[in-house]
């Protein structure tokens, strides 16, 4: 199994007001792509991490291959999200990968 985790960062032009909707938004489609990406076992938004942390949300994904991770990566479903409730807000985007037993 692929744990995938992708934090992120607002854009510095995304007004306060509108960041808890966005997450929220994104939180609820990324989370719904599970049973409809082949491949994908769990998906959960951390939309209010710790003062401490340094971004914004997280998005923490299982996979049951690499190969599901990069099929997952290029899939129509979660290229839509991606471009409709990320990318046009965020910035600073980090991503870390790992087998797990």
């Amino acid at each position: 199994m692929v744990k995938h985790i992708v934090m992120w960062n607002f854009k510095e032009d995304v007004p306060e007001g509108e960041k808890k909707a966005i997450k929220e938004k994104a939180k609820k489609e990324l989370e719904a792509l599970v049973g409809v990406v082949p491949g994908l076992i769990s998906a959960f938004v951390i939309t209010e991490p710790l003062a401490s942390s340094s971004h914004d949300f997280c998005l923490v994904t299982e996979l049951e291959t690499p190969e599901a991770l990069a099929a997952y990566a290029v899939n129509p479903n979660h290229q839509n999200v991606a471009n409709t409730y990320v990318r046009p807000y965020t910035c600073n985007r980090a991503a870390m990968d790992y087998m797990m037993d």
